[in-house]
C-alpha cells in the first residue's frame, strides 16, 4: 500500500512515525505469499528451525534497547516494563526455539494382529495472528514462536495504535535469515481493520487464527472464521478477582495487587480488576494499600525519569474510565485516592490518576466488566463462599489471586475459581513454561509451555498392515 497511518504518541499526542495503510487486497497478497513459503518450510526439521529461531533470540537481545524505547513511543508504558516485556516476549521465542525440537508423535497398540497404529503430529498450515495494543511485542512472539516451530507460516495483523514494535520484530526475523514469507505483517488503519480481519478469517488458505483482544471482538472473529471451520485459538478478556482472606499476609499482598493492578496502567487481560477484602482486615489493607499507591507509583512520561505509570494507550479507553468512576461514585461508591485527570503532567496525552475506590457496589460497570485502566475498586466479604460466588459471578475466567496462610484454603479456592490461571499468595502468573489462557468467555486454547505447540499441528493417523 502506498497510503500511511500515522503513530501517536499517547503520552504527548504527537506522531512519532507512520505504517503502511494496508487494505483486504494486500491481505490476500500476504496470505499467499505466506501459503507459497509452507510449501518448502513445512519441510525443514524441527533443528533447522529451532535455531532460526534462536538467532532471532539472539537479535532480540542484542537490539532489546531500542525495540524497548519504540514500544514506550508507541504504547507509553515506563521504559522499565517495555525492557521488561522484551525479555518477556524473548523468553517465548527462546521456548519455542527448544520445543521446535519435540513434535512427538506416539505409537498407539492396535488390537488387529498384523496392524501398527502410528500418531503424526504436521502444521496446520498458513496462520493468521491478531494482536492487541497492550503488548506489542511479547503478544506476537508468544504466537509466532509457537507457529514457527511447529512448521506453520504466520500473516500478522499487529493493532493499528502499536505497529512499529511488530515490524521491528519483522525485520529482526529477516535479518535472522528466516525466509521470505514465513512472517508476513500486514499493518492497517483502525478504519481498515473490519476489511482486513475478515480477509484473515475467511480466506481459505488460511488455515488458523490466533487472537488475542476483546471477548465481543474475539466471538466476531470466531464466528467468521467457521465459516471455513479454521482452528482457532483465543486469549479474551479477563475480570480478575483478587482475595485478601482475614489470614493473609496484608504488607506483602499490598504489595502484590501495586504491581498486578497498575502494570501497564492497568491495561492489560489479566491484571486485578476486582479486589475483595475480608472485612475483619478492610480498613487495614487499604490503609497499606494507598500508602503504597501515593510512594510508589508517579504519572508521567514513559521515557521520563522516575515515571512508574504512563498514559492510557487510546482515548476510547481513557473515557471508559472517566466513566466507569462517575458511575460508581453514583451509586455510593467513594474515591480515597485519584479519581480524576492528574494535573501537571507534561503533554496532552491520556493521564489518568492511579484510582482507589471503596465501598463499592456489585452493580456498577467497574465490577461487572473489564475495566482495562488504572482503578481500584475494594469490596468487602465476610465468608470464603461469599466470596467464592461473588467472584465467579461473571461470565469470563481469565485470571484470579488470593493471598490466604491457610493451606487448605489454598487448595479449596484454587479449585474453586472459575478461571484459567490462578495465583495463590502471588499477583504474577506468566512465564514461558506456563500454560496462559482461560475458560468460559476468556477464550479457547493455550499459549506458551509445553501445550502453546499443540494448536499449531494437526494430528494425523497412520494405520499400517504388515502382513
Amino acid at each position: 500500500s502506498q497510503q500511511q497511518v500515522d503513530i501517536v504518541d499517547p503520552a504527548t499526542l504527537e506522531t512519532i512515525g507512520s505504517a503502511p495503510n494496508m487494505d483486504a487486497s494486500d491481505v490476500k497478497l500476504a496470505i499467499s505469499a505466506a501459503t507459497r513459503a509452507f510449501a518448502s518450510w513445512k519441510h525443514t526439521t524441527g533443528k533447522e528451525r529451532s535455531q532460526l529461531l534462536r538467532k532471532w533470540l539472539e537479535l532480540i537481545l542484542a537490539n532489546k534497547d531500542d525495540l524497548a524505547r519504540l514500544m514506550t513511543l508507541e504504547n507509553g508504558k515506563p521504559l522499565a516494563e517495555a525492557q521488561g516485556e522484551v525479555m518477556y516476549g524473548a523468553s517465548y521465542i527462546e521456548w519455542f526455539s527448544e520445543e521446535a525440537k519435540r513434535g512427538y508423535g506416539d505409537i498407539v497398540p492396535s488390537p488387529i494382529p498384523g496392524s501398527r497404529a502410528l500418531v503424526m503430529k504436521q502444521p496446520v498450515g498458513v496462520v493468521a495472528i491478531i494482536t492487541p495494543y497492550n503488548f506489542p511485542n511479547a503478544m506476537i512472539t508468544r504466537k509466532v514462536g509457537a507457529a514457527l516451530a511447529a512448521g506453520c507460516t504466520v500473516v500478522i495483523r499487529p493493532a493499528h495504535e502499536t505497529p512499529l514494535s511488530a515490524l521491528a520484530l519483522c525485520e529482526l526475523a529477516a535479518r535472522a535469515g528466516i525466509p521470505p514469507g514465513v512472517i508476513n505483517m500486514v499493518t492497517c488503519s483502525a478504519k481498515n481493520t473490519p476489511a482486513v480481519g475478515l480477509e484473515l478469517t475467511t480466506n481459505p488458505e488460511v488455515r488458523k487464527v490466533s487472537f488475542t483482544g476483546s471477548t465481543a471482538v474475539g466471538k466476531l472473529l470466531m464466528g467468521q472464521a467457521s465459516t471455513t471451520m479454521k482452528r482457532v485459538s483465543m486469549e479474551l478478556g479477563g475480570n480478575a478477582p483478587f482475595i485478601v482472606f482475614e489470614d493473609a499476609d496484608i504488607q506483602k499482598a499490598a504489595a502484590h495487587l501495586l504491581q498486578c493492578k497498575f502494570r501497564n496502567a492497568g491495561q492489560t487481560c489479566v491484571c486485578a480488576n476486582r479486589i475483595y477484602v475480608h472485612d475483619a482486615v478492610y480498613d487495614e489493607f487499604v490503609g497499606a494499600f494507598t500508602t503504597l499507591v501515593k510512594e510508589k507509583l508517579k504519572v508521567g512520561h514513559g521515557l521520563s525519569e522516575g515515571t512508574t505509570i504512563g498514559p492510557m494507550i487510546t482515548k476510547r479507553g481513557l473515557d471508559k474510565v472517566e466513566e466507569q468512576v462517575q458511575l460508581a461514585v453514583a451509586s455510593g461508591a467513594t474515591v480515597v485516592l485519584g479519581g480524576k485527570r492528574p494535573e501537571g503532567v507534561a503533554g496532552k496525552g491520556y493521564f489518568f490518576e492511579p484510582t482507589v475506590l471503596v465501598n463499592v457496589s456489585d452493580d456498577v460497570p467497574m465490577t461487572c466488566e473489564e475495566t482495562f485502566g488504572p482503578l481500584c475498586p475494594i469490596y468487602r466479604f465476610t465468608s470464603e463462599d461469599e466470596v467464592i460466588r461473588r467472584a465467579n459471578a461473571v461470565s469470563v475466567g481469565l485470571a484470579g489471586y488470593f493471598f490466604s496462610r491457610d493451606v487448605a484454603r489454598v487448595f479449596r479456592v484454587a479449585e474453586a475459581l472459575e478461571v484459567g490461571m490462578v495465583g495463590a499468595n502471588t499477583g504474577s502468573i506468566g512465564f514461558d513454561a506456563a500454560p496462559f489462557g482461560g475458560i468460559k468467555e476468556s477464550g479457547v486454547g493455550r499459549e506458551g509451555s509445553r501445550y502453546g505447540m499443540n494448536d499449531y499441528l494437526n494430528i494425523k493417523l497412520i494405520n499400517l498392515s504388515v502382513e
